[in-house]
């Protein structure tokens, strides 16, 4: 069975795109539009019901939730090294990077357009979105001071956290926030665009 992987345009989903392309396993992409609310239609519905993306359908069953995906999809393909496998303490601090970016750094772009998630009230969605970007820049400060080891996030050797953080990384503009006020990070962006991978997943999000 061909793998299955359901993404959208603008979504977190980018990084499992990438980490697949990484592997070069064979795998069918599916785009979703999301403007258009087809995550919550009763055919996607029956496959993540969830209504997002991304989800990734298997010989073995349905997988969703980036951590989870980056991982697996790692696994898949061990020869490339897009996780440190054989390093329980490493690959902690590779899930620990991931469960940031998914638990802290999310949820905090997600306050400017999800406001609905947490709030009723068209005051509280205003509050949210002013602070979006503050809270965003704080979290990337101490990615860019604490969690970011160089050249990419765990050292000398690219994981498939680089394939989430450059997704991420890919909403500061739109969350007001200037890239280039974390140097470290702008350089780690623009090398990521320089992977055949990452171009190749960012031409099949934009197709």
């Amino acid at each position: 069975m061909t793998m299955k992987f359901y993404f959208g345009r603008g979504t977190v989903a980018l990084a499992s795109l990438i980490a697949l392309e990484e592997t070069g396993i064979t795998y069918e992409p599916v785009r979703l539009d999301m403007a258009a609310g087809q995550q919550r239609s009763p055919d996607y519905l029956a496959i993540n019901p969830k209504g997002r993306v991304p989800a990734l359908v298997t010989d073995q069953g349905i997988l969703t939730e980036t951590p989870a995906l980056l991982v697996y999809i790692a696994q898949l393909a061990p020869e490339k090294k897009l996780a440190p496998l054989d390093d329980a303490f490493a690959f902690a601090r590779l899930q620990s990077f991931n469960s940031y970016l998914c638990s802290t750094v999310h949820v905090a772009h997600a306050h400017k357009l999800r406001g609905s998630r947490w709030a009723d009230q068209e005051s509280s969605f205003e509050d949210m979105r002013n602070r979006v970007a503050g809270n965003v820049t704080e979290c990337f400060s101490l990615i860019e001071s604490e969690m970011f080891i160089g050249p990419w996030v765990l050292g000398d050797q690219y994981s498939v956290a680089d394939a989430y953080l450059f997704t991420v990384a890919g909403w500061l503009a739109g969350d007001g926030v200037d890239v280039n006020q974390f140097p470290a990070i702008a350089d780690f962006v623009a090398r990521m665009r320089a992977r055949p991978a990452v171009a190749k997943a960012v031409a099949l999000e934009n197709a």
